[in-house]
């Protein structure tokens, strides 16, 4: 997701010092960042205002389009889900490929870091699958022969910068793929449509609380050196609004599910998914970037959508195993 202010309120601070004015939606799809007010009168104003002062409270992004997209990418994702697996997890490996290929584009841009991208790509998509088909087993084993591509890959170009270059193509290996693998070992089980259901629509319903109730009441920074317009009021409307609903979704759509352990899912689920949007808002404050991509209207790019998801992924799954068995 994006550096987004889902705990924002109107006092909050703009992005790398200067004004973001974004207003996005919530969730992984719907991710954006609340109205921020115009800069003060003393501030150097935003460009293309005229200098006229203050900017008015706007977008930012193209909402309709935002929505679209999102409506669209959740239909593909739920029909998928519930009509054939195969195909969920070949729309899982497309959105590993493409993160990747954002990914190490920035790396090369903004830091001149060259990570190979083709063993990359193909070893993630084996990744995917292999988690799938073979479980964790077969994820690690797909994760430790990706990593020798890299190293050998990257041999035919000249050694300076070798190693830089090798860590973050096994960093971005780990990042993407490697936890992605966690919804197909997910999806394996008996009941894995649901499982990965759940595990969406908490990441989701945790984004949409710490929104909801930041935009409304908060005023105390989470951490805002790296995300400034996040609150801790918003991260207490995550936990809430993620326990609700974990209790409800083990309860009713798990098998031998309890609601007690829907309390606890939801709580990890609120956790790892503001670690997860505050990790990437640090690696895209280093690079110098607002947005990993642009191929998402409304958007910004894969990237963007899977901050909250990736690390969430292998802790719901170790949850829902250890709570009713790896189906």
């Amino acid at each position: 997701m994006n550096d987004s202010s889902w705990g924002a309120s109107p006092r909050a601070g703009s992005w790398g010092g200067e004004n973001e004015g974004a207003a996005r939606l919530s969730g992984p799809l719907f991710r954006d960042e609340a109205p921020q007010p115009g800069p003060a009168p003393a501030e150097r104003p935003e460009p293309g205002d005229g200098g006229q002062g203050p900017a008015k409270k706007n977008a930012g992004r193209n909402l309709r389009a935002a929505i679209g997209v999102g409506v669209g990418l959740g239909a593909v994702i739920i029909a998928s889900l519930f009509v054939v697996k195969a195909v969920f997890v070949g729309v899982v490996a497309v959105a590993v490929v493409v993160g990747l290929w954002e990914l190490t584009s920035r790396l090369s841009e903004r830091k001149e870091i060259h990570a190979p991208i083709i063993p990359l790509a193909v070893g993630g998509a084996a990744m995917v699958i292999a988690g799938y088909a073979r479980g964790a087993e077969g994820a690690w084993v797909a994760m430790a022969l990706t990593s020798l591509a890299i190293l050998v890959w990257r041999m035919t170009d000249p050694p300076e910068n070798y190693l830089r270059d090798v860590t973050a193509g096994v960093f971005a290996a780990f990042y993407v793929p490697f936890l992605a693998t966690f919804v197909s070992m997910m999806l394996a089980a008996d009941d894995g449509a649901w499982r990965v259901f759940v595990f969406l629509v908490l990441t989701v319903i945790s984004d949409t609380g710490a929104y909801a109730v930041g935009w409304r009441f908060g005023t105390h920074k989470l951490a805002p050196r790296i995300s400034p317009g996040k609150t801790r009021e918003g991260l207490v409307g995550a936990v809430t609004f993620a326990m609700t609903a974990g209790a409800l979704l083990m309860h009713f759509l798990i098998d031998d599910g309890q609601w007690w352990q829907g309390l606890l899912l939801g709580l990890a689920v609120a956790t790892s998914a503001t670690l997860g949007d505050l990790g990437e808002s640090m690696i895209k404050r280093d690079l110098g970037i607002k947005d990993m991509g642009k191929v998402l209207p409304g958007h910004g790019g894969i990237m963007d959508r899977l901050d909250s998801l990736l690390p969430t992924a292998p802790v719901v799954w170790l949850l829902l195993v250890v709570f009713v068995g790896a189906g």
